[in-house]
């Protein structure tokens, strides 16, 4: 073959190559920290109530997307009731709350996320008035022993959180810096179960904190605990209906008691100099209570925007964030989750906008793109997971999946090196989908993609934790997007003013340039590992 011939083919390959990048960066430009901040002052304002799942403010949210969607051009491709086509992919959860809930004692009424908070399910629709009794931290063991010679039946249990350690600071159950499974997250459970197993009514759990300290659990905890189920799920009321412990001050406690905090102090005191529990002297009382349930019927909805390929259009990429966030705090402050996941939602926004200016101007994608922003991801990833059962487009036929997932913060790791982004997933399911990603840093953007959070053994599980995992279980290739956990996590304090726009655009670019190949190449990526 003629050289030339050859040279002139490898230059018109290398200058069109060159010239698809030029497209791209094009496009990537239009993504702006100004246009980033212009979309979340509205997503994360207070007039948006927090986003919380289903709420007014939620579904303000999804107007907002919704009509974005439109004037980007993207296709409505979900359908209603009547057969007409919608940005809504609706669906439904099952929340379960609670009514009128109070505990008196002392002469005193306390009030649930209030005063005190609920763990676990409980149905007592009228008040109740049931014997008290202290029962030391609330062990049934062989080596510490907290119900030796004490009868509960009938009566509501007061027991220390944790479990009791010496005068060295090991722990009596263990002998050393071990905890055994009577302290920790879940320990309220078995606490609550030996004690119903013994015949007790209910459980208080005397918290370690005390004023200020135990005002801040109260907040955090009720935010957290307001339990939603999916619809496919079967209510479970009935057989639950009294595996919940109410945890209260200390002041509180010793008012259940007719005792004193500082005899409190005493008695935790005694038990870890002596290491066996006390059985004299245990303070008494009584309570009225009342725990009504409050169940009722969620409507919530994902906001789909399609936007159609060229010559590939029946495969298609998804682009997801969450809409969702955690609400109104029962103190009534506003929760607007600015980067949780606000600053997702707002880069879903960019990124419809950047491909809906290229393919205005000839240059849309080969592969269709669905830019969907989901809810239920702070209840259990319940919009994600609806999607997977109920596709709007094939999974079969879907290429990738790329989530967003707070983007807009750095962590403490990283306080000095703001460029960055952890990346999750990207090797699980597809070595291309991998080696596109970092392709794509190198070319554009240049951050350091952070992997430690890919790891399995990794404590956080953040692989599990957003909804890319909804697809990656259905064997969609995924990554997912994310700088890390900050002070204000889900707390009233993660606001706007506090996103740094100039480190979040240049992901949200790196999303773009991804997602630009992933569109174009002329082979779908492959799927050739299959990481659990």
């Amino acid at each position: 073959m003629n050289k030339k011939l050859i040279w002139a083919g490898m230059l018109a390959t290398v200058a069109t190559v060159a010239q698809a990048q030029d497209v791209a960066s094009k496009y990537a430009a239009t993504i702006t920290p100004a246009d980033l901040k212009k979309h979340l002052v509205i997503i994360a304002s207070d007039s948006l109530e927090g986003r919380d799942t289903g709420s007014p403010g939620q579904k303000k949210a999804a107007d907002y997307v919704s009509k974005h969607f439109k004037q980007y051009g993207l296709t409505p491709i979900a359908t209603e009731a009547d057969g007409s086509k919608s940005y809504y992919q609706k669906y439904k959860l099952y929340r379960r709350g609670w009514g009128d809930v109070y505990v008196k004692a002392g002469g005193q009424k306390y009030d649930l996320n209030k005063d005190f908070y609920l763990s676990g399910l409980l149905s007592t629709p009228g008040e109740v008035t049931v014997p008290t009794v202290w029962a030391g931290y609330g062990i049934d063991g062989t080596k510490y022993n907290d119900y030796n010679g004490l009868d509960v039946s009938g009566k509501a249990v007061v027991v220390f959180d944790g479990e009791p350690k010496d005068e060295k600071d090991n722990y009596l159950i263990s002998g050393g810096a071990e905890r055994s499974n009577w302290s920790g997250p879940s320990s309220w459970q078995r606490k609550v179960a030996t004690a119903l197993n013994k015949g007790a009514k209910y459980v208080f759990i005397i918290s370690d904190n005390s004023g200020s300290e135990f005002d801040q659990e109260v907040r955090q905890r009720s935010v957290m605990a307001r339990r939603i189920n999916s619809m496919t799920m079967k209510p479970i009321e009935e057989s639950l209906s009294n595996t919940a412990a109410f945890t209260v001050s200390p002041e509180i406690a010793a008012e259940l008691l007719k005792t004193s905090t500082k005899n409190l102090d005493k008695l935790k005191q005694d038990i870890n100099k002596s290491g066996k529990t006390v059985t004299k002297g245990r303070p008494a009382g009584s309570v009225m209570l009342k725990a009504e349930r409050a169940n009722e019927i969620i409507e919530t909805e994902n906001v789909a925007g399609f936007m159609e390929g060229t010559d590939k259009k029946d495969e298609v990429l998804v682009i997801t964030s969450h809409l969702d966030h955690i609400g109104i705090s029962p103190d009534g402050q506003i929760n607007n989750g600015a980067d949780d996941d606000g600053s997702g939602t707002v880069s879903i926004l960019e990124l419809a906008e950047a491909f809906s200016q290229a393919k205005a101007a000839g240059n849309g994608p080969r592969r269709s793109i669905l830019f969907m922003t989901v809810t239920g991801e702070e209840k259990g990833l319940f919009g994600s997971e609806y999607y997977s059962e109920n596709p709007l487009l094939p999974l079969s036929n879907t290429i990738a999946n790329l989530n967003i997932d707070m983007i807009g913060r750095v962590d403490k790791t990283h306080e000095n090196d703001p460029k960055y982004v952890y990346v999750i997933g990207s090797d699980k399911l597809s070595s291309e989908l991998h080696a596109i990603s970092e392709a794509a840093n190198s070319k554009y953007v240049n951050y350091k993609l952070d992997y430690t959070f890919n790891d399995p053994k990794d404590p956080n599980r953040f692989y599990y934790r957003s909804d890319h995992y909804n697809f990656a279980r259905k064997g969609v290739p995924v990554i997912f997007y994310f700088t890390g956990v900050h002070e204000d996590y889900h707390r009233p304090t993660d606001d706007v003013e506090k996103i740094m726009f100039d480190k979040q655009a240049p992901i949200v670019k790196l999303v773009f340039h991804t997602a630009w190949e992933l569109a174009n190449r002329d082979a779908r990526i492959v799927v050739d590992s299959n990481k659990p």
